[in-house]
């Protein structure tokens, strides 16, 4: 039996959330900039998926062995590992409907039907209050696909809101007639789903309790009737992540802002010999 660990990270629990959703078989897709997914990945082939496979927006390329995440390295894993390559219209046209992967994305904004933004905040599209990274092809995976998976990682009323400023990832609908909405959310106060086409809390991490998480979500969440605790790495998941697939703690950059995460890069980029 697995020993449950006791000293472990809330980026830590998101990553290995993540790859607790994984299949050994599944193709998975990775945006920009998501190390926490990427880890979560990494650590999901290490333990009981030896066969993933990884698509990635970084050279458009699918992998199937893999590489410790780096910030001024990162082509060792999505380039030096790829088994075949191409441009982002082929990968967005081709690879993306044909192998159907799971992708965990991470919006701005969303609502309680799933529905996501990354296009920017504020009511005026020519005039936001702030210009967000883009879709990013986000529009054209999420009108077909069954396998959108969200994660956020830090919780609070400013991503879940009651109505999104602009739509750039399709919730559930009743009008839908392909694909589905979000399937499950990580963030770093719990675990939700869509089971019945509204955001739904089915867990709450350790210290956390339900009320809490709902004063900083937007809008009134269902309760799954078997809400719990969320079940805690193991101790082989955390020294995996720690030792093997993340050992300079790059996952942790998502949890960051402002003056830390700046810090965080250089401390990352010194120790990778760049500066």
């Amino acid at each position: 039996m697995p020993q449950p660990a006791d000293d472990y990270t809330v980026d830590e629990l998101i990553s290995v959330c993540i790859a607790r959703q994984l299949e050994d078989g599944e193709i998975v897709a990775q945006g920009l900039a998501t190390p926490l997914v990427v880890a979560g990945y990494l650590l999901a082939k290490l333990t009981h998926a030896p066969n993933l496979r990884f698509a990635s927006a970084i050279g458009q390329a699918i992998c199937e062995d893999w590489a410790p995440l780096g910030l001024a390295t990162i082509e060792k894993l999505w380039l030096g590992k790829a088994l075949i390559g191409g441009g982002f219209v082929r990968a967005a046209t081709e690879i993306l409907p044909r192998f159907a992967p799971k992708e965990f994305f991470r919006p701005a904004q969303i609502d309680a039907q799933g529905n996501f933004n990354n296009i920017a905040i504020g009511k005026d599209y020519r005039k936001p209050y702030m210009r967000l990274p883009g879709t990013g092809g986000i529009p054209d995976v999420t009108t077909f696909s069954e396998h959108v998976y969200i994660y956020v990682p830090r919780h609070s009323k400013v991503t879940f809101v009651e109505r999104v400023d602009f739509v750039s990832g399709l919730g559930h609908s009743p009008e839908r007639r392909r694909g589905a909405g979000p399937r499950y959310c990580i963030t770093d106060l719990g675990q939700f789903d869509w089971a019945n086409g509204r955001m739904r809390l089915i867990s709450y991490h350790r210290g956390v309790e339900p009320r809490r998480i709902q004063r900083r979500t937007g809008f009134e969440l269902e309760i799954a009737p078997d809400v719990h605790e969320t079940p805690p790495p193991t101790e082989e998941e955390v020294r995996l992540l720690r030792e093997e697939i993340d050992p300079l703690g790059i996952r942790r950059l998502e949890m960051l802002g402002g003056t830390a995460r700046k810090e965080l890069i250089r401390t990352i980029l010194e120790r990778e010999g760049v500066l």
